[in-house]
């Protein structure tokens, strides 16, 4: 019995170190960080070396950036609240859901500078929120590629079906409220054409709007959100709805409407006649219709260039004042050669 209970007790004791031994793990290199590694030692003229490179890149790229955006030329013009009559400033919202009422307005714009083709025309719209969750779901993207999902208007709430339960086709809020401001410009006594053909991505034309969908009961409810759409045309071919269906992430945003394809020269009179019909008044939103050029970096846009400048500005001033301060003051490095990870460490 004591025999037996010894040996049990020395295999328990042997037993007990082996399983404690084997959760160590397998002595590497790599586990144990050991590996070589850039460790690197900021002295100051590793400093002021890499703001002042840093400053040498950043400014005339920024410099550039300006000067592309000084070159664009852009016209913007606000026409919501001039193109209400002066007997309904008063009442706007009653005005712009006045059938009745005529909406033709006239607008003249004075071309600053010589504008070279194309020049593209957008309209934009402030404080409007596409952005916003039910609006940006309202929508069902099956449906406006597979002819065989039209009746499909799941997520399309609240602009599903008609009143008599017939499937709308596109359903949802953003198709329902499809920008209908028309414009039409003329130079002299000569009209401007506005080309409105690819002014979509070709990716939403091709992948996203089938060549075989047809809009169906759109816009036949007692409620008109917005523009109409051509029952004769399939989706992928109605453009001003593919990019107004690209949501905008911010309030203030701009969509493109078309490309006037001839030169403007400084100083020549644009007549602009536009459909005042959008309704903006509801929400204290803002129309403006905008002429603009481009140049190889895109739109007028300030704001790459003042960023990269400003960051170049900010690694010049910090590198002149490194130097100066390591100039007048300097202090003396400590030996690198006591680093812990310089030291010759013994084990394995």
């Amino acid at each position: 019995m004591n025999n037996n209970g010894a040996g049990s007790s020395s295999g328990s004791g042997d037993a007990s170190p082996a399983r404690r031994n084997s959760k160590r793990p397998k002595y590497s290199r790599f586990t144990q960080q050991e590996l070589p590694a850039c460790k690197p030692i900021l002295t100051p003229q590793w400093v002021i070396s890499v703001f002042t490179l840093v400053g040498i890149i950043f400014v005339p790229i920024g410099v550039a950036a300006l000067l592309a955006s000084n070159d664009v030329v852009e016209i913007i013009d606000r026409y919501d609240a001039v193109c209400v009559p002066q007997n309904m400033t008063n009442d706007k919202v009653g005005y712009i859901q006045n059938d009745a009422i005529d909406k033709t307005c006239t607008r003249r714009i004075k071309v600053p500078k010589d504008m070279n083709q194309p020049i593209y025309v957008y309209y934009q719209l402030d404080n409007f929120y596409q952005n916003h969750r039910r609006y940006v779901k309202s929508r069902n993207d099956g449906q406006l590629r597979d002819r065989s999902k039209e009746n499909d208007t799941s997520g399309c709430d609240p602009e599903k079906t008609t009143s008599n339960g017939v499937p709308i086709v596109p359903c949802g809020l953003i198709a329902w409220s499809l920008f209908n401001d028309t414009y039409n410009f003329t130079r002299g006594n000569k009209a401007l054409t506005v080309n409105t053909t690819d002014i979509s991505w070709k990716s939403d034309r091709d992948h996203k709007f089938g060549d075989d969908v047809f809009p169906k009961n759109f816009q036949n409810g007692n409620l008109t959100g917005g523009k109409k759409l051509d029952p004769n045309k399939p989706l992928s071919q109605q453009e001003d709805l593919i990019v107004w269906m690209r949501t905008a992430a911010l309030p203030t945003f701009r969509k493109l409407y078309g490309r006037i394809e001839v030169d403007l020269k400084e100083n020549d009179t644009i007549t602009v006649t536009l459909k005042n019909y959008y309704n903006t008044y509801s929400f204290s939103g803002k129309k403006k219709l905008v002429l603009s050029t481009t140049s190889w970096l895109g739109g007028k846009n300030n704001f790459l260039g003042i960023a990269y400048l400003t960051v170049g500005g900010l690694c010049f001033f910090l590198a002149t004042t490194f130097t100066v301060v390591y100039l007048v003051k300097p202090r003396k490095l400590g030996d690198p050669s006591y680093l812990s990870w310089n030291r010759n460490t013994g084990g394995h």
